[in-house]
């Protein structure tokens, strides 16, 4: 228990708690597309998805610009002075008020696209209320406290009402407008929703002693690793609208194909996320070593799942695209062989900048590493989109990704070591490479018995994972002996 300058006592939040949490929301999260993407890529198409995906992508800038790296700062400044009531008070008040100022000097551009544009100028009005939402998303104040319970009950409520309007109304290619302005509107809802909890938390603010401004310069600093970013995962999309002109359905296979990759890097995107705040606690306590111990068991956790997923993903590939999206949807399998490295390379590098960089306050040195890949993103995407189109685009944010990750381990060099990654990686990867060889051969047996069916890709998954942990368990890595042991003691007690 610690005692805050108000004199009020509260527990340290759980880690194991608090992922728990994250961990049931993203199993939801993985599990919502199985019910909503086989029904909207049938209704919609590849040009009704590819439509969705490149406006969505535009006003993303938008968004990105108006939160102004607020989140990330947010959090950081949050975590770090969570036992301080009243300066806690003043910085959510500051921050908020910057993240609304922000908000509506963009909205006010938005304003000027909408009026510019001809043939999507109904879809971004309606994600206009994308662009609002930013200005009321105060979930950066509960992940700094780490509540993270608030943030997945809210979400799960989203989810949940998402998708029972999308059943109820989205019927047919027509109502593709009306599928863009639900998502936008739910999603705006649900931060709206997220200020009924604020209460115990944040008094009134007292006006006279804000200074939003202050704060101004920091968030420039979170700012423009945010917004260089954006460039390779938001602009590959909209360069892709660019070169494709009116056929939108390169869009369409790239947004399913990164999509999956995204569905199935959550879980490591998801205890980074957790693992953020306490890091940023402990740099500001300035407990060095408890914060290179929790390192190693972040990269030894992150590198376990990472491996299987990544391999995992090619494995299924040829079998799952067919039953999931249909055979419309057939260009997405070799792109989801092109961007499975993504989730290793990601989870890698979100690991050492959400646990590393950001908490020891390196974001300055992480913005100059992520500007640097989004350059080379950039470039690349002009010289592969227009030969390659969508594989171009993925091959682009491949490279730029392992760019990024190798000058993160080159910033981290104090806490992070070859060796050490050596150490997590090499058993992972032969358990990895048995796995997707059983799993890909598997696949071809069971199609040519059944077709194309769920239970083929669920075969693989459950065989998948069966053969990376025997052979984790030959091999005796140290992560799974430490697990057989702990529930051995558990059964001895019993």
């Amino acid at each position: 228990m610690n005692k805050n300058k108000s004199g009020r006592t509260h527990r340290m939040p759980s880690i194991r708690k608090n992922y728990t949490y994250n961990l049931i929301y993203q199993v939801m999260t993985l599990l919502t597309p199985f019910i909503t993407t086989p029904y909207l890529s049938r209704v919609l198409g590849p040009d009704g998805t590819g439509i969705q995906s490149y406006t969505n992508s535009v006003v993303q800038y938008f968004a990105i610009a108006a939160a102004l790296g607020t989140a990330s700062y947010g959090q950081r400044e949050i975590a770090m002075h969570r036992d301080d009531r009243e300066a806690l008070n003043r910085l959510f008040w500051e921050i908020e008020l910057l993240c609304a100022g922000t908000t509506a000097v963009c909205l006010v551009f938005w304003l000027g696209v909408i009026g510019c544009s001809k043939e999507y100028a109904p879809y971004y009005a309606a994600l206009s209320m994308t662009l609002i939402a930013v200005a009321f998303d105060i979930s950066w104040f509960f992940g700094g406290l780490e509540e993270y319970g608030l943030i997945v009950l809210r979400n799960m409520a989203v989810k949940c009402v998402g998708i029972v309007l999308l059943f109820l109304f989205i019927r047919t290619k027509n109502d593709l407008l009306l599928y863009v302005a639900l998502t936008a509107a739910t999603g705006l809802l649900g931060n709206i929703s997220m200020w009924g909890y604020l209460k115990p938390f944040v008094g009134k603010p007292d006006i006279r002693q804000l200074k939003p401004l202050r704060h101004l310069k920091e968030t420039l600093v979170y700012f423009i690793p945010t917004i260089a970013t954006s460039v390779y995962t938001i602009l590959d999309k909209t360069m892709l609208g660019w070169f494709t002109d009116g056929d939108k359905s390169q869009n369409g296979y790239y947004e399913y194909a990164t999509g999956f990759v995204n569905m199935s890097k959550i879980l490591i995107m998801s205890f980074n996320a957790v693992m953020s705040a306490r890091m940023s606690y402990l740099f500001g306590a300035g407990k060095l070593d408890e914060v290179r111990e929790r390192l190693r068991g972040s990269l030894d956790f992150v590198l376990l799942l990472a491996i299987p997923i990544t391999l995992g993903l090619s494995g299924i590939a040829a079998g799952f695209v067919p039953w999931f999206l249909g055979d419309a949807y057939l260009p997405v399998i070799p792109l989801m062989y092109v961007c499975a490295p993504l989730v290793l390379v990601v989870g890698l590098s979100d690991c050492l900048g959400s646990q590393i960089l950001t908490p020891a306050g390196l974001r300055a040195q992480s913005g100059r590493a992520i500007v640097g890949g989004a350059v080379v993103n950039f470039i690349l995407n002009l010289i592969l989109i227009p030969k390659f189109q969508s594989y171009g685009a993925a091959a682009a944010s491949v490279a730029a990704e392992c760019f990024i990750t190798l000058l993160y381990l080159r910033l981290g060099k104090g806490f992070v070591t070859l060796p050490l990654l050596w150490k997590c990686i090499w058993r992972r990867l032969i358990a990895g490479v048995c796995m997707f060889i059983s799993v890909a051969v598997l696949g071809r047996t069971l199609v040519k018995l059944w077709g194309y069916s769920p239970a083929v890709t669920f075969l693989q998954i459950g065989a998948g994972a069966v053969v990376y942990g025997m052979i984790l368990l030959v091999l005796r890595d140290p992560f799974i002996w430490k697990q057989v042991e702990r529930i051995i003691k558990k059964q001895e007690y019993v």
